[in-house]
């Protein structure tokens, strides 16, 4: 690019001199990716203000929290962590919800706005450190929760148990008899 040329700057001259905002903000998106349980991709194209507000407040309250960022400092940020495919996702006004708990109650929450703010389309995400499509991460939205996941963990384990006890309960009872 010469001196006076007008327009964004390209990715390669953002690398060669970031500045230290970019970079702290790169670190922040690597450090949430990171540290977080999943993090689900949308496009928010459309939304007016007050709908992102609700939005937030709704994902806040299951352990969710949308922030937007820059789509090259995301970019950045996915290549640091190997996250190739998530690269692709990266198009148009993008917001990421941060999960920090269940994913699956995020998905539902994600998948409940968009029915009433069609603007919102979940495009993919993050889960441990696979990818995940939007086929995907809408069908994390269909799985039960956590907690119902385990209630029937722990009854699939009680269920033989039960019949072990009943069975051991029954020798001596027919031993009396």
């Amino acid at each position: 690019r010469s001196k006076g040329q007008a327009g964004p700057p390209d990715e390669e001259t953002m690398m060669d001199n970031p500045r230290p905002e970019k970079v702290a903000l790169v670190d922040e998106v690597r450090g949430r990716l990171e540290g977080s349980d999943a993090s689900l991709l949308t496009e928010y194209r459309g939304l007016k203000v007050a709908e992102l507000a609700r939005l937030r407040h709704e994902l806040g309250k299951v352990g969710g929290e949308y922030k937007v960022y820059k789509n090259t400092l995301v970019r950045f940020a996915a290549n640091d962590l190997g996250l190739d495919e998530l690269v692709g996702l990266l198009k148009g006004p993008t917001g990421i919800a941060f999960v920090n708990g269940d994913a699956a109650v995020v998905a539902k929450v994600l998948r409940e706005f968009a029915k009433t703010s069609p603007a919102l389309v979940v495009k993919g995400g993050v889960l441990g450190a696979s990818t995940l499509s939007a086929a995907q991460a809408g069908a994390l939205a269909d799985l039960p929760s956590r907690d119902v996941l385990l209630a029937r963990i722990a009854g699939g384990l009680a269920a033989p148990m039960r019949q072990l006890a009943g069975l051991l309960q029954a020798l001596p009872r027919n031993l009396a008899y």
